[in-house]
């Protein structure tokens, strides 16, 4: 699991440093992920693809929506504000987990409603901080925030199909649905999505090889026999694991404001995960 962890933390400092345009980026790394998965679920898993049926595949379709969205909201939000906040921000997935599962009927523990609001005020205050640092870092706090709501979003219209199918089969699926919507997006918007020089495309190989495969794919295995609440807790070593590379390779160091407030949001978190746990089997977090 420490290998995972070390791998998704270098996803942030990776983009922020990759000179590429935020949704080509994203583009690239839901296609290369795709180009790798994909054949190995047509050739080892067609019939769990199959077996999917038609409601099946409208999830997974819905789900890969959710994952464009969720890339293409925190990945811009990296140009905008620290990878600290970001990261922080992002992570916010498991209390928008629970925020939909109540919507949709099901029973949030009391503790998990405390954990809500110290997330919130987390949240709140870390983008105060932000909102005084500059209105372009407050964007790119509600740019988190989105992304954090698209990514729990994901998990949640993709519960009922990871029932039934490997990882493989159905992150298959829903990588070549997000990074096809997000081709549309960038041929739409004008973004160039080639022409880069080694330097780029090695960034972009091991953000894909890194934080998507390595990191998310462990995590996957590690949820057989490790307890969903263990792996969400885990996740959360992304924040201080991002925030240190960004500062030793980018030089990206977070106002000292924003700890406590980082401090607040990852403690309301997991108690958010911790209070929910034994009531879902899935740990609330997107392949972000």
């Amino acid at each position: 699991m420490a290998v995972a962890v070390a791998a998704v933390s270098t996803a942030a400092p990776l983009i922020a440093a990759t000179a590429a345009s935020a949704l080509a980026i994203a583009f690239w790394r839901n296609a290369m992920a795709t180009a790798l998965l994909g054949p190995i679920a047509v050739l080892r898993f067609r019939h769990e693809l199959r077996r999917m049926g038609r409601r099946g595949l409208l999830l997974t379709l819905g789900a890969g929506a959710m994952l464009a969205l969720h890339f293409a909201t925190w990945i811009p939000a990296l140009s905008l504000t620290t990878v600290a906040s970001v990261v922080a921000l992002v992570s916010t997935q498991p209390v928008w987990a629970a925020l939909i599962a109540r919507l949709r009927g099901a029973d949030v523990p009391a503790r998990a409603w405390a954990g809500i609001v110290l997330a919130v005020l987390g949240a709140g205050a870390l983008s105060g901080v932000d909102f005084a640092l500059s209105a372009r870092a407050l964007l790119g706090d509600l740019l988190s925030v989105a992304g954090g709501v698209f990514g729990a979003a994901y998990v949640t219209l993709g519960a009922e199909v990871r029932r039934r199918v490997s990882t493989t089969s159905y992150t298959a699926v829903c990588y070549l649905t997000a990074a096809a919507l997000l081709l549309v997006a960038c041929v739409a918007s004008g973004q160039w999505i080639g022409g880069y020089d080694t330097r780029t495309w090695l960034m972009l190989a091991a953000l894909t090889l890194g934080p998507q495969l390595l990191g998310h794919t462990v995590f996957n295995r590690v949820l057989r026999t490790t307890s969903a609440t263990v792996v969400s807790l885990a996740y959360l070593l992304e924040v201080p694991g991002a925030t240190i590379i960004a500062a030793v390779w980018l030089g990206q160091l977070p106002p000292l404001a924003t700890v406590p407030a980082v401090l607040l949001l990852l403690a309301g978190i997991a108690v958010v995960v911790t209070g929910r746990s034994g009531r879902s089997g899935r740990s609330g977090r997107s392949d972000g």
